[in-house]
């Protein structure tokens, strides 16, 4: 039988009035960097009563999620740490943390020779839960190391299950989960579902362990999972070949060789098309080319003013965006660490990896050797190649987000949310309020982070999900003095 928990600022359950109720309760799904983040700015705000914020993160640990959540030490950030801070006032505040802290210790190649710190992602989120911990002791924010299972509108309020058994009700509730894992091709996923070294997700714990030195190596996706995998082999001693193969061979780009500022102005004379767009990016990296400067200072002025642009742009040319666009935007935007920069670059002068555009046609078993027929882009007819070992590095599985985990099926279900016409994200207003197709728009139910994305655009970088939270914090505030002008 499941507990209830009876807050004294949540005693719905005892009877009393929302009135008589000292604290509002603040429950938010998800302890990765979105859901620390938006804990960390609410319990920062000026406001009476306190809310009682409750994060719900089975992990030991607040603000690692999956991204950094990894012991894999290939698996850097992909700015350097002058550029992350939980602190939207003080963007250096992780780079001076890591010196107080002596967090790069015996990490001789986090120091660039530029004088750049990209230190391993594990540090950030060591970052981030010291960030909360002082919190967590105080008891401003609570960790809940239980994964919620179900969320129930029970009057003007919600009733959160978890894992655990236990039942807690909340005024406000914030949806803070990461998209889901990669998705493997049906078929692929079919042929090899049993195969001891198929790795559908290799964001899991020792995902590549079973790979051994010398396998021939399929990884189906070039972004930056991708790279993660392939920096992550070379590390581990590999020495087989590597083939990465995905839909245009785009692979993720590095760093500029020198530091740019951002270059050109998208929103004077903003585009309304997703042509319009592309052709104003292409303008202004050719007159920075003219200037001695490369693509890398114009992608980042589209992506500080990405949220603006995509205000202006209908749904139909956002949607054009995600089908053509899309990938060609990941490969520039998403830039991977020189390190990992350094262990492509090599494994490809070596003849050791090989990037392929195209797709998988078939693929079938035999003896433990995988045998796949690949179609190639603009060529006719399949390749047949061998494979000891596939890994799927397909990006997030952004259309099953729904049915990623039983409470966001059960908010479906009862239609308090759906996604995001774009198929980024859930969909949401512009106060980051959820949108169902039969509650409407629930202003006590809000998506923060990256599932947002659909609606703000440029919500992926840690500048902007970190600017997101402290927004959202900003709405669950304003929220909680209209509740409580109204139960006054």
């Amino acid at each position: 039988m499941n507990q209830l928990i009876v807050n004294p600022a949540s005693a719905a359950a005892s009877g009393e009035s929302p009135a008589e109720r000292q604290r509002p309760v603040v429950a938010i799904i998800g302890g990765g960097v979105s859901g620390a983040a938006t804990a960390f700015h609410l319990a920062q705000a000026d406001q009476t009563p306190v809310p009682e914020i409750i994060v719900f993160e089975p992990r030991e640990s607040l603000g690692k999620g999956l991204a950094y959540d990894t012991t894999e030490p290939a698996h850097r950030i992909n700015v350097p740490a002058a550029r992350m801070s939980l602190l939207t006032e003080e963007p250096d505040h992780f780079l001076r943390w890591i010196a107080a802290h002596s967090a790069t210790a015996g990490d001789d190649d986090a120091l660039r020779p530029d004088g750049a710190l990209f230190p391993r992602r594990s540090v950030f989120g060591d970052y981030i839960n010291a960030m909360l911990q002082p919190l967590v002791a105080s008891g401003a924010v609570q960790h809940r190391r239980s994964a919620v299972i179900h969320v129930l509108r029970e009057g003007p309020r919600w009733c959160i299950s978890g894992d655990d058994g236990v039942q807690t009700m909340a005024d406000v509730v914030v949806i803070a989960t990461s998209h889901p894992p990669p998705v493997a091709p049906g078929q692929l996923r079919a042929a090899l579902k049993d195969h001891p070294r198929f790795v559908p997700d290799p964001t899991r714990a020792n995902a590549l362990a079973a790979i051994r030195p010398t396998d021939q190596v399929l990884v189906v996706g070039n972004g930056l999972t991708s790279a993660d995998v392939i920096a992550s082999l070379a590390l581990k001693g590999h020495t087989g070949s590597i083939t990465a193969i995905s839909r245009r061979g785009l692979r993720s780009r590095g760093h500029a060789p020198v530091v740019q500022d951002p270059t050109g102005d998208f929103l004077t004379n903003p585009a309304f098309t997703a042509r319009a767009l592309l052709k104003n990016i292409r303008h202004i990296i050719r007159q920075a080319a003219l200037d001695g400067l490369t693509w890398h200072g114009v992608i980042d002025q589209v992506r500080a003013q990405g949220q603006a642009l995509w205000q202006v742009l209908p749904v139909v040319e956002r949607q054009r965006i995600v089908r053509h666009l899309r990938p060609f935007w990941d490969v520039h935007r998403f830039r991977v660490a020189p390190q990992v920069e350094a262990a492509l670059d090599a494994a490809i002068a070596e003849g050791r990896l090989e990037i392929l555009a195209g797709s998988i046609a078939a693929s079938r078993v035999e003896s433990d050797t995988i045998h796949c027929a690949l179609r190639l882009r603009r060529h006719s007819g399949t390749i047949e190649k061998t494979y000891d070992a596939v890994v799927v590095t397909t990006g997030p599985g952004h259309g099953g987000i729904l049915a990623s985990q039983p409470f966001l099926a059960e908010l479906s279900h009862s239609g308090y949310l759906e996604l995001d016409p774009t198929g980024l994200g859930l969909s949401c207003t512009r106060n980051s309020e959820a949108i169902g197709p039969v509650a409407g728009v629930t202003s006590s139910l809000l998506i923060a982070g990256p599932l947002a994305r659909g609606t703000f655009g440029e919500l992926m970088g840690l500048p902007q999900v970190t600017d997101h939270a402290v927004f959202v914090a900003e709405r669950i505030a304003e929220r909680l003095q209209e509740q409580k002008a109204k139960s006054g």
